[in-house]
């Protein structure tokens, strides 16, 4: 691939031209007028910051500016200082390079950072926002909310002064650069992506720089993690009646917590049988579509507040729901109306990192395909709240009492009538949700009748050893870890 950008490594020659426009590129012809070009460098200023190349066309034809229309870029160059306020902080960048025709001419690359502490507008008092792959602009009570969500955004360039670079996990940041197809040194991506602050003429990471690359962020940041809880049941108990079955916090930049979250959920998700109708055989459906937990996981790990202390990312897993809270409420710009429309991130830096990362989506897709996903499971939408001021939770349920009744019509299949009709309904219930869970206790099984534990330890030992349709797994009748399961084929 031809790398074409000092400042870019992620612009090729190809991507110039066949790339996505997204959050962070965009095309522009030459032809374009500078009131609105200004439309666009104010609209990436006021979002993540990012890159237009002006001198291609929207379908990736590149038609340059010939050496008779330099004053063209120099009209350019002018715009950010006359046709925007505050100034915004742009790097131009002209590539030589082969138009359409195979003719020599140039393209102009405007390198637009973010704007963290001002919102920028144009000398007309107009405010655009880069939204996905389009330039938006903005409402009064949509500027006003960009207004108070400055504040918000400083946080992750803030200086962590004892985190250097030599507190980099190198196998990480060479795992990224081979991402990044680049040459460039850690130093200098760090600080073409605005994570590394030079001061006193030493170098020092960002809260972003240590979140993302850090071998160990938790020694500067304690709220660097996740922590997954399992419960045994709909609800969590306390004191001796405690249900937790696992309980297991994870550490380190949050590509890694990415990664080992999602094998360890993976670990502890279940599958339920479902009865084909066209093949009359039984298959193996997931708890939950991987998508949807796993961008639940994803959008909380980047777009949470992390100047707020002593809070972390939880996931809490019960029988028929899996939970997903984050520290810090919507930015506000979002709304949880607007959620599945609007896309703006709190930590533009962290957001890009992980999109090259491989992680984050884009256009808004991640949101908007949780809903799909759950849809095409037929099961509930997705639920976002705000349970209190500091935090944001989704709710993924896996509509167990549905998929209940469907096992134990899958059941009735599997037992002939005579067996299945002689059982009480609180036997077929156990025997259900041993068919889809792959096991059933006593605990749970008194939690689903709200009976007691005695009660219920007689329906399974009735089932096991006079009706022979459970086999009890265990070493002792005291063993915590006694189940009893399906004795059929």
């Amino acid at each position: 691939m031809t790398h074409i950008s000092k400042h870019n490594p992620r612009l090729t020659f190809e991507y110039l031209q066949s790339g996505p426009e997204d959050l962070y590129f965009d095309r522009k012809s030459k032809r374009k007028k500078p009131n609105e070009l200004a439309n666009h460098i104010c609209a990436f200023a006021n979002a993540n910051g990012g890159t237009i190349a002006v001198g291609v066309e929207d379908s990736g034809v590149i038609n340059g500016f010939t050496l008779s229309e330099q004053q063209l870029i120099n009209d350019i160059e002018k715009i950010p200082y006359d046709l925007c306020t505050p100034t915004p902080l742009c790097k131009f960048e002209v590539c030589e390079i082969k138009d359409d025709k195979n003719i020599d001419a140039k393209i102009l690359l405007i390198h637009v950072k973010a704007s963290t502490s001002k919102v920028i507008r144009k000398t007309s008092g107009e405010v655009f926002l880069r939204i996905g792959d389009s330039s938006k602009k903005l409402h009064y009570e949509d500027i006003k909310n960009l207004e108070y969500d400055r504040g918000e955004r400083l946080y992750e360039e803030e200086i962590v002064e004892r985190a250097t670079l030599n507190d980099i996990d190198v196998d990480l940041f060479n795992y990224y650069k081979k991402l990044l197809d680049t040459d460039l040194s850690i130093e200098e991506i760090l600080d073409a992506r605005g994570l590394i602050v030079y001061k006193d003429n030493q170098t020092f990471l960002t809260v972003a720089g240590v979140l993302l690359f850090c071998k160990y962020p938790e020694k500067f940041l304690p709220t660097c993690r996740l922590r997954f809880i399992r419960y045994d049941g709909i609800t969590a108990s306390t004191g001796t009646s405690m249900n937790i079955i696992k309980d297991k916090t994870i550490y380190g930049p949050l590509h890694k917590i990415l990664t080992d979250s999602k094998a360890l959920i993976n670990s502890q998700l279940r599958d339920f049988q479902s009865l084909d109708p066209v093949t009359g055989t039984f298959k193996t459906v997931p708890e939950y579509p991987e998508f949807a937990w796993q961008e639940g996981i994803v959008n909380a790990l980047t777009h949470r507040d992390y100047s707020l202390k002593g809070e972390h990312i939880r996931v809490t897993m019960y029988d028929d729901r899996l939970e997903i809270t984050s520290p810090g409420k919507l930015p506000n710009i979002v709304t949880l109306s607007n959620l599945k429309s609007t896309r703006y991130s709190r930590n533009p830096k962290i957001a890009r990192v992980l999109s090259e990362f491989g992680w984050v989506k884009e256009l808004n897709e991640g949101v908007k395909r949780i809903y799909n996903e759950m849809k095409n499971f037929f099961l509930d939408d997705p639920i976002f709240s705000e349970p209190n001021k500091n935090s944001l939770n989704l709710t993924l349920k896996n509509n167990i009492v549905m998929r209940r009744i469907r096992s134990s019509e899958q059941l009735r299949i599997k037992f002939s009538d005579g067996i299945w009709n002689s059982l009480s309904s609180d036997e077929q219930t156990a025997l259900s949700i041993a068919f889809s869970k792959n096991q059933v206790t006593t605990t749970v099984l008194a939690n689903e009748l709200n009976r007691s534990s005695k009660y219920c330890r007689n329906i399974l030992k009735r089932l096991t050893d006079e009706k022979k349709l459970l086999k009890w797994s265990g070493t002792s009748s005291t063993d915590p870890h006694q189940f009893y399961s399906l004795n059929i084929d």
